[in-house]
């Protein structure tokens, strides 16, 4: 099991709106690292200013999520304000997959915390579990 197929399954189940940087996890507990600095900012920025993006003139739309436009393109741009999120899914084989939904900042300052109080640079799935906003069972991954 990969990173993209839990991001191809939880692109259908998902229900929250947000930015959001998803990490699997095969092992008893997260490290805070396996998220990038680039990535945290980035979630960061697209939560406190939102998203711009221009629509290219060769916009192609995926026929499998079902977002088809006519040529030419839809509309020029779109902007987006939303919640970002740290996705970590705890990844067992043939039992339930768990996502759980962090808040960016809510993990900048956990992260900040276990590292400077704990001397610990991982988080273990009970732990995350408390501390996630949303949960979603995956039920459809093998």
């Amino acid at each position: 099991m990969k990173e993209k197929n839990i991001q191809s399954i939880l692109g259908k189940q998902n229900k929250v709106k947000g930015f959001f940087e998803l990490k699997l996890e095969k092992g008893k507990s997260f490290a805070f690292s396996k998220v990038a600095d680039h990535q945290v900012e980035a979630l960061l920025l697209a939560q406190d200013k939102g998203i711009y993006h221009k629509i290219s003139d060769s916009f192609i739309a995926d026929k499998k999520l079902g977002t088809r436009f006519p040529h030419p393109k839809p509309f020029d741009f779109l902007y987006l304000d939303a919640p970002a999120y740290v996705i970590v899914c705890f990844y067992v084989p043939r039992k339930k997959k768990i996502c759980y939904y962090i808040p960016i900042k809510r993990f900048v300052t956990l992260k900040d915390r276990y590292e400077r109080f704990l001397n610990r640079k991982s988080m273990k799935e009970e732990e995350i579990k408390e501390v996630a906003k949303w949960t979603l069972n995956l039920m459809k991954c093998k």
